[in-house]
């Protein structure tokens, strides 16, 4: 499997299983309904454990454009590779969601709120100030970023320490989950630009009976926010973990 190919399913599969659970809870019907945030945030912690696993053969499994332009801006990945990448992951992106529309298929007619069917595909602040909310955005990715490559320095992957490269992927996992429970309140923790992207993208295309706005004039800061606290987080990695 082509890198590419690898970033596109692994990201498709965040998205899935990400948006999937937030479908879960917020629309009318689902079995889920009203489970709450732990239950979102559990789901996108597990289900980033799973689209890591998925991918990290291939392509080292990055599913997030603030991930790899951190790793490009401290020479951790080569330029060539980075415009694909980004290229894959939004249409991975933009593809999962469009799953995760199809999976919820009856359930969109039976949620009136447009507000949650909004909620599904893309992030939105519980307070808007925009401001604030890039800083929000910029410390989810910064701590994003940061704990992945702790988690996967050569001081923890070691087999004597009993974390074995195979469970790199469960601990980013609960990092995503972590991130979700502590700092998701005040903008729905996009931490990763295609993740909000390539849905709000699909919720503005697809067919969806009274599904309000997309939110465009918003859709700026889970873009901008995430690459600079990406870029800061392998910054800050590369100061005090050095090889």
């Amino acid at each position: 499997m082509s890198p590419y190919t690898a970033e596109f399913i692994g990201t498709a599969l965040l998205i899935l299983l990400g948006d999937g659970v937030v479908a879960n809870v917020l629309l009318n019907r689902s079995k889920g309904q009203s489970a709450g945030w732990m239950v979102i945030a559990t789901g996108w912690g597990l289900g980033g454990a799973v689209a890591i696993y998925a991918a990290a053969p291939f392509s080292g499994a990055h599913l997030n454009p603030a991930v790899t332009l951190g790793l490009f801006a401290i020479g951790k990945f080569e330029a060539s590779k980075v415009l694909g990448y980004l290229f894959a992951q939004l249409a991975g992106a933009f593809a999962g969601a469009i799953l995760v529309w199809l999976a919820y298929l009856p359930h969109w007619g039976e949620t009136p709120d447009p507000a949650a069917k909004l909620g599904v595909f893309c992030t939105s602040p519980a307070m808007k100030h925009h401001r604030l909310n890039l800083i929000t955005e910029i410390i989810g990715a910064f701590v994003l970023v940061l704990g992945v490559l702790a988690i996967l320095s050569p001081q923890n992957m070691v087999p004597e320490s009993g974390i074995g490269k195979g469970m790199g992927p469960l601990l980013i996992g609960v990092l995503i989950w972590s991130i979700g429970l502590s700092l998701g309140g005040p903008t729905g923790y996009a931490i990763n630009p295609a993740r909000d992207l390539g849905p709000r993208l699909a919720h503005y295309l697809l067919p969806i009976a009274g599904k309000g706005r997309s939110e465009w004039d918003y859709a700026w800061v889970p873009i901008l926010g995430p690459i600079i606290g990406g870029i800061l987080g392998a910054f800050f990695y590369k100061t005090f973990w050095p090889a």
